[in-house]
């Protein structure tokens, strides 16, 4: 039941169209644009939810620690594009972000916590500095609400389906960790092909 689930939802964040991405601030409203800015993004999916992943499996402080980490981090880079400084190479390190982060999840990647988060707020930086560039009218407190909250949903979102997992393969907990990887392949795959595209 939860690979299927988990299958579905690859499939519908590998075909989410990104034409949708940004919402009109003046007809939405800021935190309406912000909030969907990350959700029809299929890059900013996949990376967001494989930190959740990754902190499933790594358990512990982990859960908090890592989407805590890019979570801060992307404000960060949210604020420098905002004071007009340029991070280069944003967009295809938001690319790298997810085959990097999809590729530790499948490998089941054991860093220490700190480098683990470093990893995370990397990439976290340079997602904020993409929320940051495409503000267009909107108003940044409200704008950066709106991003910040769908962050934490989709990184919740990779928890709980990394806890689903072990739910449901409690007299098997290597079946859970099958499955989280699985999807960590199919992550990294997925920023495969966007790269390609």
């Amino acid at each position: 039941m939860i690979f299927r689930f988990a299958l579905a939802a690859a499939v519908f964040a590998l075909t989410a169209s990104p034409a949708f991405a940004h919402l009109d601030p003046a007809e939405h409203g800021s935190f309406a644009a912000g909030f969907s800015h990350p959700l029809f993004g299929t890059d900013h999916v996949l990376a967001m939810i494989a930190v959740g992943l990754w902190a499933a499996l790594l358990g512990g402080r982990a859960i908090w620690a890592l989407p805590t980490a890019f979570v801060g981090a992307m404000i960060a880079g949210f604020a420098l594009s905002l004071a007009g400084m340029p991070l280069p190479y944003v967009e295809p390190l938001i690319l790298a972000s997810v085959v990097v982060l999809g590729t530790v999840v499948a490998l089941a990647l054991r860093l220490p916590l700190g480098l683990s988060a470093a990893l995370v707020a990397a990439f976290g930086l340079c997602h904020g500095h993409a929320h940051g560039g495409e503000i267009g009218a909107a108003g940044e407190f409200a704008y950066a609400g709106g991003f910040v909250l769908a962050t934490a949903l989709l990184h919740a979102a990779g928890l709980l389906i990394g806890h689903g997992a072990n739910i449901a393969t409690r007299n098997d907990p290597e079946w859970a960790r099958r499955i989280i990887r699985a999807l960590g392949v199919v992550t990294a795959l997925g920023g495969v092909y966007l790269a390609a595209g």
